[in-house]
């Protein structure tokens, strides 16, 4: 027998599903770590940018307005 652990099939998300909550919970931090550092090194998190976190949050909130409004 083997003594290999299956684990979820999860990666982190900025609006996580509650099932995807779920499973990310499941994991131990070693691994919840690794997976967040292999999404955070992708060529696209490696841009420097001049907006700040509020003009982020600002940007994406309109976004949001417009979707919910049917907007976009």
């Amino acid at each position: 027998m083997s003594d290999i652990i299956a684990l979820p099939d999860v990666v982190p998300s900025a609006a996580p599903s509650e099932a995807e909550i779920a499973a990310w919970q499941t994991l131990p931090r070693d691994e919840q770590l690794r997976r967040l550092r292999l999404v955070l090194s992708h060529p696209d998190c490696d841009r420097v940018s001049e907006a700040t976190m509020d003009d982020i949050r600002a940007k994406g909130q309109a976004l949001a307005a417009r979707l919910r409004d049917g907007r976009v």
